[in-house]
């Protein structure tokens, strides 16, 4: 989970495997990969879905959530088979603590109804590499060869399910991994470059490209004026 308050500005084009919960005390306007626009004061983007923020709002909360996990495949149906402006799902978030916000938000996705074929249970190799993936991040470069000896599958057979099943290519979902461990170095104190290369990107130049593909925006945006709240459980 990643979370920031603070002022919500306009966007380029992007798309980030995170489901998005964006709340906001004016209408903010997100207009998606297919030219809709979605109008409300409460708008959720679902995995990996195309957007930009047209029109932003002065105070307003942005959650990130795992779309493996609970609230997340929680956030994403309601998206996917309601509507991106569903209904509320965060009262106004104004003078509440941040922490309060994802708390509320938290226990509004618990009790969603399951949509009936939306859950496919995944196949053990995934389940595995999906767990086994921050560690091998952290030691240093991923190869997907290398993980599918591990999990005892080939490298096709892999990717392959892993991209049916996660819903997001395993190299991308590697970038993704690494962008959210960047963020959290700069939140921790590093530089760019510092952040770049202990999340395992050549250089903060790539990591520059990468979170503007992902959020539509530099990193140093994401990294001033904001109050981050970063969880991992």
């Amino acid at each position: 989970m990643l979370a920031f308050t603070g002022s919500i500005g306009p966007t380029d084009a992007h798309a980030h495997h995170a489901v998005q919960v964006i709340t906001a005390t004016s209408a903010l306007t997100v207009l998606d990969g297919h030219g809709a626009r979605h109008v409300g004061t409460k708008v959720v983007v679902p995995a990996d879905a195309p957007h930009q923020i047209e029109v932003g709002a002065q105070e307003g909360t942005v959650v990130f959530l795992e779309p493996e996990s609970a609230p997340g495949r929680a956030a994403h149906s309601r998206a996917v088979h309601f509507g991106w402006t569903v209904t509320p799902l965060l009262s106004s978030t104004r003078r509440q603590a941040l922490s309060a916000v994802v708390d509320e938000l938290i226990a509004s996705l618990a009790p969603t109804p399951v949509v009936h074929g939306s859950d496919t249970a995944r196949h053990p190799a995934v389940d595995d590499a999906l767990r086994l993936l921050p560690d091998l991040m952290a030691a240093g470069t991923v190869s997907g060869t290398k993980l599918a000896a591990i999990v005892g599958i080939s490298a096709s057979r892999l990717t392959h399910l892993f991209s049916q099943q996660v819903g997001i290519p395993l190299r991308r979902y590697v970038l993704w991994s690494r962008l959210q461990l960047a963020i959290t170095r700069v939140q921790a104190g590093d530089d760019l470059t510092g952040a770049a290369h202990g999340a395992g990107f050549a250089d903060s130049a790539h990591l520059t490209r990468t979170t503007r593909e992902m959020f539509g925006l530099p990193p140093s945006v994401l990294s001033r004026h904001v109050s981050w709240d970063l969880d991992n459980e």
